[in-house]
């Protein structure tokens, strides 16, 4: 019943909206990831040119910052859809329900792989993810072995492993409003730390010291961070051939012509690499719609069902095209069936 209330509460309220601002918002309004941005760009593009629909407006905040401006509330003054590299929090998602927010569709689009690229006027890093946990992480264990942590000294990725050029570490990377940064401190840094035994026994021991050793990232100038614009890291890397830029496999993948992907635990950043599990640092990537929003905003819904169409994210997609790593049919079925059933998310 209070389910049924809250719902009811929130189609008066965007209804409300709708017929004050209508004239401001006859288009659908999309804020979130930098990495589905492309992805969700190209299918807007496409919805713009087939239906009698305006082409939906875009905005690229970083998933932390698409969801907060998600689940502020209902009504026409705020974002229908949020983009997100990574699952929504249990705290964005009491946030949503507390600001009326209540029913979400969560829709997981594909796959993305997070690389560590440089330009190719430089050669390609081979790096282990031990290495990079340890030429980033703000505190690492004392190289002396005992079992203590020290802030880290290393300037230089030699200095890191003998086996690596001695060269200066700088890494342009995502902040933390980003679920690029998310993805990048769980897959890679947590990855690295796991690799040395006192800190991978402290995950059961103490989760929350554990955390703070694997995913705090020096600020001493080694990692830089770039802002959610991934064309800019690109266009650094190739004015900086000594610099690594972190972003999603797709961004290497259109820009193949000037940037070179790390190895990473002995494996090259390529799609079918990523498509069949073989690289270590991969994730889905979501949005997340108001089902309030669903028949008040013109197009809401054949946009949805435009991005979970075959011809958009399938195996032979055009978002395949564009780097994204489509997901196995069965999950495609599912996810298609999520759209159209409109499936309320839970947490």
């Amino acid at each position: 019943m209070l389910k049924k209330t809250a719902a009811l509460a929130a189609a008066a309220i965007i209804a409300v909206s709708a017929g004050t601002a209508s004239a401001a918002r006859d288009y659908i309004n999309i804020v979130g990831s930098s990495t589905v941005y492309p992805f969700a760009t190209v299918v807007a593009e496409q919805f713009g040119k087939t239906t009698h629909f305006k082409t939906p407006k875009i905005e690229s905040t970083g998933s932390g910052g698409g969801m907060k401006l998600f689940c502020a509330g209902v009504g026409v003054e705020h974002p229908d859809i949020t983009n997100a590299s990574r699952r929504i929090k249990k705290s964005e998602f009491d946030k949503c329900q507390g600001n009326g927010v209540t029913d979400i569709l969560e829709v997981k689009i594909g796959y993305d792989g997070i690389v560590l690229a440089n330009s190719k006027k430089s050669s390609p890093m081979k790096l282990s993810r031990k290495d990079i946990f340890l030429a980033l992480a703000k505190d690492i264990p004392d190289p002396s072995g005992a079992e203590k942590l020290i802030p880290n000294p290393h300037q230089t990725w030699h200095d890191v492993n003998p086996a690596l050029p001695n060269i200066k570490i700088e890494v342009l990377g995502p902040p933390p409003t980003s679920g690029t940064r998310d993805a990048f401190v769980e897959l890679v840094m947590e990855g690295g730390g796991k690799k040395i035994g006192w800190i991978k026994a402290m995950k059961k021991k103490d989760k929350k010291a554990y955390k703070r050793i694997c995913h705090t990232v020096r600020e001493d100038g080694a990692y830089i961070e770039a802002g959610e614009n991934d064309n800019l890291i690109v266009q650094k890397l190739n004015a900086n051939p000594n610099a690594i830029g972190i972003f999603g496999f797709s961004f290497l993948d259109q820009n193949s012509d000037v940037i070179q992907g790390s190895i990473v635990d002995g494996v090259e950043p390529t799609f079918e690499a990523i498509a069949d599990g073989q690289y270590p640092v991969s994730r889905p990537l979501y949005f997340y719609a108001k089902k309030a929003h669903i028949g008040m905003v013109p197009g809401l819904s054949e946009y949805l069902n435009e991005f979970s169409s075959e011809k958009a994210w399938g195996e032979e997609g055009y978002l395949t095209d564009r780097g994204m790593i489509p997901m196995p049919d069965s999950e495609r079925k599912q996810m298609r069936n999520d759209v159209k059933t409109l499936r309320n998310l839970e947490m």
